[in-house]
C-alpha cells in the first residue's frame, strides 16, 4: 500500500518537472530573433566568390552569419539586447552597426559612435552594409620630386645667397631705391661719439686731475 503511494507520488513529480522544463524551453525558443541584412560588393568590382570570403559577426563573434548568393544574410538565435553588427572582408573595411532588440521583439539600427555614445543616428532596418573604402595593407613607396630636392636646406643654403648677390646690385642701381636708402642711412647716423675716444678722453681726464692735486700740494709746502 506504502510502496504504491510512494511509486504514484514519484511519477506525478517527475511529470510535473518534465512539463516546467518544457514550459521554459518554449519560453527561452520564444525570446530567440534573427537580424537581418544584405552586404554589398565593393563598386569597382568585387572578386568572383566574394560571398565566400565575408562573413558576419555580431559583438565580436558571439554570433556568425554568412552570406548568401544574393549578399543577403541572417543571424539566427539571437535573444533581445544590442549588438554591434560587423562585416569581415579580407578586401574591404565595412562601417559597424548597432541593432538593438527590445523585449517586444522590435527592432532599432542606429550607427555605432564610440565618443558620443547618448548619440543616436539611425539606420534603415533590415541592414544594408556598404563598403567604405578597401584595404591598404602596404604604404605607398615614395617617389623623388624636384620640390624635395629645392627645399632641402643645404640647397637653400647655396642658392639663396647667390640670388642676393644677383638681385642686389639691380636694385641699388635704381636711382628711387638709392635714394630710400639714403635716407635710411641719414636716420640711423646719430651723432655719437666713438668708443675708442670716450675712453682715451676718460683716461686722459684722470691724469689731467692727478697732475691738479700734485701742483696743489706742492704749493702748500
Amino acid at each position: 500500500m506504502y510502496k504504491s503511494a510512494i511509486f504514484l507520488l514519484f511519477i506525478i513529480i517527475n511529470t510535473s518537472n518534465k512539463y516546467v522544463i518544457a514550459e521554459n524551453d518554449e519560453d527561452i525558443s520564444t525570446d530567440l530573433y534573427v537580424i537581418e541584412g544584405k552586404v554589398f560588393p565593393w563598386e569597382n568590382g568585387a572578386p568572383s566568390g566574394w560571398q565566400l570570403m565575408t562573413h558576419v559577426m555580431a559583438n565580436g563573434g558571439e554570433h556568425y552569419g554568412f552570406l548568401r548568393e544574393d549578399g543577403t544574410f541572417i543571424i539566427s538565435n539571437v535573444p533581445s539586447g544590442s549588438y554591434v553588427i560587423e562585416v569581415v572582408n579580407p578586401n574591404c573595411v565595412y562601417e559597424p552597426v548597432r541593432v538593438e532588440i527590445n523585449s517586444k521583439g522590435k527592432f532599432r539600427a542606429r550607427k555605432v559612435n564610440l565618443i558620443q555614445t547618448s548619440q543616436v543616428i539611425q539606420v534603415p532596418y533590415p541592414l544594408k552594409m556598404r563598403p567604405l573604402t578597401p584595404f591598404r595593407y602596404f604604404q605607398v613607396r615614395e617617389q623623388w620630386r624636384a620640390t624635395d630636392f629645392l627645399f632641402n636646406p643645404m640647397v637653400l643654403m647655396m642658392i639663396l645667397p647667390l640670388l642676393l648677390i644677383m638681385i642686389i646690385p639691380k636694385i641699388m642701381n635704381d636711382p628711387e631705391t638709392r635714394k630710400e636708402m639714403e635716407q635710411l642711412n641719414n636716420f640711423t647716423n646719430y651723432n655719437m661719439p666713438e668708443m675708442s675716444e670716450v675712453i682715451t678722453s676718460f683716461l686722459s681726464g684722470g691724469e689731467k686731475q692727478k697732475a691738479k692735486a700734485v701742483k696743489a700740494a706742492k704749493k702748500r709746502q
